[in-house]
């Protein structure tokens, strides 16, 4: 077989060599994320909060006098907090058939020796994996969401007894009347708080939004996560 005449010279484009296999252990573009929650988990949290932040902005129309008389149809308003006062624990119960989700409720209600280290380097204002150890969540994001389940059932059942007045005397209703319109604002405060910190993570976001995290942000923040693997 003759060859091509030049087909040696100078200008002969190199064969590359073929590319080498990424050595044990070492991160490739696709093990560089680490999956977070499945869809279930984030259509959770969407309907969530958007029946939690619909209950909180209805709740200031109603107890903010200025707000009332710039929406009106307080009628309407009021019908709407009702409602998605009621419609509230419904995504939760639905999310319940999801395996993935049951195993982060798990996740959720245990707490480990290294939360204790977590809540103590908060309040030394230390940082880093080593100073504040987490699993898939820290110990501050256990505590707010056993107190939100906590407030989410208060609300409910006190919301229930103003709703339909027949249900307990008035002695009761009166005292319902006053823990619902409390620990709604304290929920405003808590949900608040929570979307600032929501708005400062925006890999945290990027997590709930898509379901993946990058390794990176996850062995900073979660180190005792990536160990279950």
């Amino acid at each position: 077989m003759t060859s091509t005449p030049g087909s040696a010279g100078p200008t002969a484009a190199p064969t590359p060599p073929p590319s080498e296999p990424s050595a044990p252990g070492e991160p490739t573009e696709r093990t560089a994320r680490r999956r977070r929650f499945t869809r279930a988990e984030r259509l959770l949290h969407r309907t969530t909060a958007a029946l939690m932040l619909l209950c909180v902005v209805t709740a200031a129309v109603l107890y903010v006098p200025q707000l009332a008389e710039l929406v009106g149809r307080r009628y309407l308003v009021v019908t709407v907090h009702q409602w998605a006062g009621v419609l509230l624990p419904v995504p939760f119960v639905l999310a319940l058939v999801s395996r993935a989700f049951r195993a982060d409720l798990r996740r959720l209600n245990r707490f480990a020796p290294y939360d204790r280290a977590w809540l103590r380097a908060v309040r030394r204002r230390e940082h880093g994996p080593s100073a504040r150890p987490a699993g898939k969540f820290n110990a501050g994001q256990k505590i707010y969401a056993a107190w939100t389940a906590g407030a989410v059932l208060v609300m409910l059942g006190t919301g229930l007894l103003m709703w339909f007045t027949g249900l307990a005397p008035l002695v009761w209703r009166t005292s319902a009347t006053f823990v619902h319109d409390w620990l709604s604002l304290a929920v405003g405060i808590a949900v608040a708080g929570h979307i600032a910190m929501a708005l400062a993570d925006p890999e945290a976001r990027r997590g709930m939004r898509t379901g993946s995290v990058e390794r990176r942000w996850a062995r900073e923040h979660h180190p005792r996560w990536l160990e279950d693997e």
